[in-house]
């Protein structure tokens, strides 16, 4: 029997579509608390997912779904910050 590989998904905290996992940008908090982005999916920490779309993050901050995810206050430099680092990957 051939094995099919599961192809991992996660959800957006944008749109709240279930995707490929390897379709999202990650975002980690560290454990100094430290809130970045993680084009690798490898770096240790509290992870969330987000299409690597503007709008996805927009929408995740209207709705303080990354703050939810998180459970902390996250400041307006550091969204400012994640999307520039979006913008940069496109």
């Amino acid at each position: 029997m051939a094995g099919v590989k599961k192809i991992p998904m996660r959800m957006c905290l944008g749109c709240g579509e279930m995707k490929p996992k390897k379709e999202l940008v990650r975002v980690v908090k560290s454990s100094e608390g430290e809130i970045s982005m993680d084009l690798t999916g490898k770096k240790s920490g509290r992870g969330a997912y987000i299409c690597p779309e503007t709008e996805c993050l927009a929408r995740a901050r209207k709705c303080r779904r990354l703050e939810n995810s998180f459970a902390c206050r996250i400041a307006d430099e550091v969204y400012d910050s994640l999307e520039r680092e979006l913008n940069e990957r496109k």
